[in-house]
């Protein structure tokens, strides 16, 4: 309450000069960590967490201790833990801690999923980067950042930060400036034209680069893409991988965490056995139930990346799709509301609107303005989110997918005033699949 006040009556300037003096004052508090690793930042609007932790598994399966932050999860060489935070970028002193930890743990390299939120609170100040990964941009966080542009500006700091940040030299070694940009991104180019000693690039379509951005960019791209309802195919350089994630976003991600492993020397055969081992990510495309039907849970919240999970649950066969979920943060990016129900009406042929993390809105409110958006399909408004997941489940017959959105491996729904109530879907899903087991025999 006290912050929300101090917000309405400091002027901008002192509260950024505030942040900005945070963040340099724990950065020398705790000693310049970041100038005793090397540093992974990854950016963009959706896959940052699978991206970290896909990075991460490749550089352990090379031989080095890794300690990451991201969305999903904390981890410092080999102890790792869910991140309760309900924040993708800690604060300024909690991230100086943590990288100090990595560091006193022996760790060579570590990860950092910097959200714009963060940049835009200075909190990526006091890191040395070396390695910026650039995922992907669509509309997100619009009504915090004033408009798109300034959201992708945003981002575009880090990489301005990436400009100032020394050359440390490890081990008699010296770490090269590196960025990591999808292609295929439509503003792909704009984070291209940031200054880097090496530029790498991934893509899956295979247009003619003609392109003067990406003229001095080593590429990375798969031929025979193959998708199945277990996870992904492709070939890199006649090397075959079969990873168990699910969805072309995926193989966008690993294509990533390849191209962040090539720019440290490390082999392909190397990412290969890695990428395979790992059978899912939690909360991500997370498969809970495969029969008499599948369910599903994903943290997917923007009308992008809600999309892209629809569109590869689609080719997996099935009858019906039946999907649940809310509107991620309630008192914010309420344009996409409608948009998140017309997409869900394009798709599922069953809906079933819920409550996710209202904070202090009225979750009822948020429902109707998804309503909104619904086009000619029948659809549910059970605000309990353990109810509208058990009316899923009642929906559900043999063969059929349902898709449970928004929350992903989180463990909580934040309500008024702050209020953390404890929630896991996946767990959820497994309490009423097990109360109702009798009847889902008989299918």
């Amino acid at each position: 309450m006290i912050k929300k006040i101090l917000k309405k009556i400091v002027p901008k300037r002192f509260i950024l000069l505030y942040h900005k003096f945070l963040a340099v004052f724990a950065n020398f508090i705790y000693g310049k960590p970041s100038e005793k690793i090397i540093v992974i930042g990854v950016t963009g609007t959706s896959g940052k967490s699978t991206v970290v932790n896909l990075i991460g598994r490749i550089l352990e399966e090379a031989g080095f201790s890794v300690g990451w932050v991201s969305t999903l999860n904390f981890k410092i060489g080999k102890k790792e833990w869910i991140n309760e935070m309900k924040m993708t970028m800690p604060g300024r002193f909690a991230l100086q801690r943590i990288l100090k930890k990595m560091v006193k743990s022996g760790c060579q390299y570590a990860i950092i999923e910097t959200s714009s939120e963060g940049i835009i609170q200075y909190r990526h100040l006091g890191i040395n980067y070396d390695i910026l990964v650039f995922t992907n941009l669509s509309p997100e966080h619009i009504e915090r950042h004033g408009g798109f542009e300034n959201y992708k500006k945003a981002k575009g700091k880090l990489f301005k930060h990436l400009e100032k940040c020394s050359i440390k030299f490890l081990n008699g070694k010296e770490i090269k400036k590196i960025t990591v940009i999808n292609l295929d991104d439509e503003n792909a180019d704009y984070f291209l034209k940031f200054p880097a000693q090496i530029k790498y690039g991934y893509r899956i379509n295979k247009t003619k680069i003609e392109d003067k951005q990406q003229k001095n960019v080593k590429i990375i791209y798969p031929d025979k893409i193959n998708f199945t309802s277990e996870g992904s195919e492709f070939q890199i350089k006649n090397l075959k991988f079969q990873i168990k994630l699910l969805g072309k976003f995926n193989i966008y991600n690993s294509l990533a965490a390849i191209s962040v492993a090539l720019s440290q020397d490390i082999d392909l055969s190397i990412c290969q056995k890695a990428l395979e081992k790992i059978k899912g990510i939690p909360g991500r495309m997370q498969i809970i139930v495969n029969k008499p039907f599948k369910i599903i849970v994903d943290y997917a919240h923007t009308p992008d990346s809600l999309e892209k999970v629809y569109q590869t649950i689609s080719v997996i066969p099935h009858s019906k799709l039946i999907c649940v979920f809310g509107s991620a943060g309630g008192g914010r990016d309420k344009w996409k509301r409608p948009k998140l129900g017309e997409i869900a009406s394009k798709y599922c042929q069953e809906v079933i609107l819920t409550n996710e993390d209202p904070y202090d809105e009225n979750p009822e409110n948020i429902i109707q303005q998804i309503a909104s958006g619904i086009k000619n399909n029948k659809f549910y408004k059970i605000v309990d989110r353990y109810k509208a997941i058990e009316k899923a489940i009642d929906l559900a017959q043999e063969e059929d997918i349902i898709i449970i959105t928004g929350k992903g491996s989180e463990k909580c729904i934040m309500g008024p005033n702050g209020k953390r109530i404890p929630w896991d879907d996946a767990e959820t899903v497994k309490k009423i699949i097990k109360e109702k087991r009798p009847k889902l025999d008989k299918i």
